[in-house]
């Protein structure tokens, strides 16, 4: 193992992949001469043509099955079912949370393999960019957008794997093999610059055709996140003023739809990664999907995120008359039933979800390790094309996230808290005529945490947030260390036999025992690691 090459940080050649088109060369201390079949440094670096292919190199996300990175919409669902959010009916419920993550584990490794990946990627654009003939004014924001980009992967890294090498430049194979790990505060303050200053180079909109590239929004809001982790919260409530001020977003009004192809423009998304369908395309609609519709079901929400959307009155179910625990999915926040399929209840495409036991349905509960509920979200009943091919746009950062975010910071800075701001914030969210959920009016500021936390949750199921909001809230070992659980199945479960019930007749699903003090952090890579001894193992694993 001495001799392997760490190929997560060091970039000896062009490493970009431009959709079927993988371009590589060798620099002149390894090897005499360039190779004869590839497009190496020294030749391809000429014309606003490369830059563009090199641009689109950079930003290219791991399409089909994908791996574990921070920009395929299975990656980011991932991240909220290992957030207590649900599971994958094939793990018991993930090594993550489940007490036995250690540092060979495939999926943490995978996130920190095509992170290095990427900011390789990025630093060799970096590196050669200057050499190209075009327009400089084009060529700053090219600069700022990988910039933003680069700094997106290491806001990644640090939130989940704390310390980790700061590499800004290409590395030769000596240094890659010899890098420390960097604190997190210096990270972070290389960061902060970074965002803010590709933040003023960048456009405040961009045409269709340049959608997914960031913007001064998407790269403010990567910044609002950063911010909000380290508790600047003045600092993030001025960086999310600067969003919602510059007037580039709006709350679109049918939440459902936007989750489907035919808005993938909308003004809502600030940033999101692109997919062409059965070309550049990924296989997610084939996880969600129940089998009933050609799917496999493979993803399986908990109880606990169904019991966080509130009543139609705007109380939560503990405290709303209207809920009833005979008939508990009735009058409930209309983003229930947008975000979660519910057996007996949920219909597609005309046809109704059924996942009781006892049944013929495919989906039906007692058939595989699963909850019995399904992922609505992003079903798409338009899509009649192969289920492992979507062309369906994974959206990364939303704008009612800006708006939580501005809300949460105005909060814990102290800042005044008014009914205009909540006006202006979460009852905008709340007001969309597909949701029509009763306006917040709470200004006690304990209170309006507890309830911006709960939208934060609802709204954002699923996107790949919900790991972040409880590692940066500090309740990730309360939340994931307990017992999960299931569909209704009984409203008498005092005598209730057919299967393991809670006392209020929902499955007990699936136990998971994170370990506070350790699995904050994920584990450094074993095998990055065993390549460089200067890499420090997270404690406890």
């Amino acid at each position: 193992m001495k001799n392997q090459i760490s190929k997560y940080i060091v970039s000896s050649t062009i490493i970009m992949v431009v959709v079927s088109l993988t371009m590589s060369g060798c620099k002149k201390d390894f090897f005499d001469k360039q190779p004869l079949d590839r497009v190496s440094d020294a030749t391809f670096w000429k014309t606003e043509g490369d830059a563009k292919l090199a641009l689109t190199g950079v930003y290219r996300a791991q399409s089909g099955w994908g791996g574990q990175d921070w920009w395929h919409p299975l990656s980011m669902m991932w991240l909220d079912l290992m957030a207590g959010n649900g599971s994958e009916k094939e793990m018991s419920p993930d090594r993550v949370t489940d007490g036995s993550l250690n540092s060979a584990y495939w999926v943490t490794s995978g996130y920190w393999d095509n992170s290095y990946q990427r900011i390789t990627t990025c630093n060799n654009f970096l590196a050669h960019i200057g050499t190209v003939t075009m327009d400089e004014n084009a060529k700053k924001i090219m600069i700022a957008e990988v910039r933003a980009l680069r700094a997106y992967e290491y806001f990644n890294l640090t939130v989940y794997f704390g310390d980790v090498p700061l590499v800004k430049n290409v590395l030769n194979i000596s240094e890659a093999n010899s890098v420390s790990r960097a604190s997190k505060s210096e990270i972070w303050s290389f960061l902060e610059t970074e965002l803010k200053e590709s933040a003023a180079v960048l456009p405040v909109t961009r045409p269709n055709a340049e959608s997914g590239r960031f913007t001064a929004g998407s790269a403010l809001a990567v910044l609002g996140r950063l911010q909000m982790f380290e508790k600047k919260w003045s600092d993030a409530a001025v960086t999310y003023k600067k969003i919602i001020d510059s007037k580039a977003y709006i709350v679109q009004d049918d939440f459902s739809q936007l989750f489907y192809i035919s808005n993938e423009f909308s003004k809502e998304i600030i940033l999101s990664t692109q997919y062409i369908q059965d070309t550049y395309s990924h296989p997610v609609p084939q996880y969600l999907y129940p089998e009933a519709f050609g799917g496999w079901h493979q993803f399986s929400p908990y109880n606990e995120l169904v019991k966080e959307f509130e009543c139609i009155d705007g109380r939560p179910i503990t405290e709303s008359p209207l809920y009833n625990t005979n008939t508990p999915y009735a009058n409930r926040d209309p983003r229930l039933d947008f975000t979660i399929m519910i057996s007996d209840r949920s219909m597609f495409r005309g046809q109704t979800y059924v996942s009781r036991p006892g049944t013929s349905s495919p989906d039906r509960f007692n058939r595989y390790g699963w909850s019995g509920y399904c992922i609505m979200k992003t079903m798409d009943p338009s899509y009649t094309g192969n289920l492992q091919n979507s062309g369906q746009n994974a959206i990364l950062i939303r704008y009612p996230e800006v708006l939580l975010g501005y809300l949460e910071s105005m909060i814990e800075s102290g800042g005044g808290l008014t009914q205009s701001l909540l006006d202006q914030t979460i009852n905008v969210i709340r007001k969309r005529s597909s949701v029509n959920m009763p306006a917040v009016t709470q200004l006690d500021p304990a209170s309006l945490r507890t309830i911006v936390r709960r939208e934060r949750r609802v709204e954002l199921a699923f996107e790949g947030i919900r790991y972040y909001d409880i590692l940066r809230w500090g309740i990730a070992a309360e939340e994931l260390n307990k017992q999960f659980t299931g569909m209704k199945l009984t409203n008498t479960p005092s005598t209730y036999r057919d299967f393991p019930v809670d006392d209020q007749g929902y499955f007990i699903y699936q136990k998971r025992a994170f370990k506070k003090g350790i699995n904050e952090l994920w584990p450094i890579p074993q095998k990055e690691i065993q390549v460089n001894k200067n890499l420090k193992q997270n404690a406890g694993y």
